[in-house]
């Protein structure tokens, strides 16, 4: 999954869209490094790689989020009781709903733009929005607003580093370094955020013994 470079030149930018959309739309595609796509589009474009232009990557990627948001709205309206309800699998954590809940009661509204910059939230929280039933005005335009500032600050993140020819031998890295110095501190949130709530449960359960 990291070697975007090679997946991004067979997919273009249409791969870019699916990955943006796959993850801010689909809670079973909350694994999908869609950060580290949008930063390597813009490194492609600043080394001619790629045939679309930076304002194509951007524009469609935005697109993306905003309709992948949507999607998530939707599910949240829809199926949100059931999500709580529905059993731990390989491609679904209640933990990770439940911590974009407590993310967007701390943050309100605008935790819908800056949740986009976060790994889990920009996934789970539309949900979240969904089933709290935002009116949807405010719920679009936090979300576009969001999306905008996310793609942008990714892909032009992406096409600086690309215009340095000295940097070109280490972008795997750098792409690694960068998934993971964005995912990381949301995975340990989240992982303490669980812990937190085994730990409170279970002594719930013990004192009512």
């Amino acid at each position: 999954m990291f070697d975007t470079a090679s997946l991004i030149k067979l997919g273009g930018s249409l791969l870019i869209f699916l990955v943006v959309y796959g993850q801010t739309g689909l809670f079973f595609c909350f694994f999908l490094p869609s950060g580290g796509f949008l930063f390597m589009g813009g490194v492609l474009v600043a080394t001619g790689l790629l045939d679309d232009g930076l304002v194509t990557v951007c524009g469609l990627a935005t697109l993306a989020a905003v309709l992948g948001n949507l999607t998530g709205y939707w599910i949240g309206r829809k199926a949100g009781p059931l999500l709580y309800r529905r059993e731990d699998s390989r491609f679904f954590k209640k933990q990770y709903l439940l911590a974009a809940e407590g993310f967007y009661k701390k943050y309100g509204g605008i935790a819908l733009s800056i949740g986009l910059f976060l790994p889990l939230i920009r996934t789970f929280g539309p949900i979240v929005g969904g089933i709290l039933r935002l009116r949807f005005g405010h719920f679009l335009l936090y979300v576009f607003i969001g999306s905008l500032f996310w793609v942008v600050s990714f892909t032009m993140a992406g096409y600086l580093i690309g215009s340095m020819p000295f940097l070109k031998p280490y972008l795997k890295y750098v792409v690694i370094g960068i998934v993971f110095a964005v995912t990381l501190p949301v995975a340990i949130k989240v992982f303490r955020e669980f812990r937190k709530r085994s730990t409170g449960g279970n002594e719930r359960g013990e004192s009512s013994k």
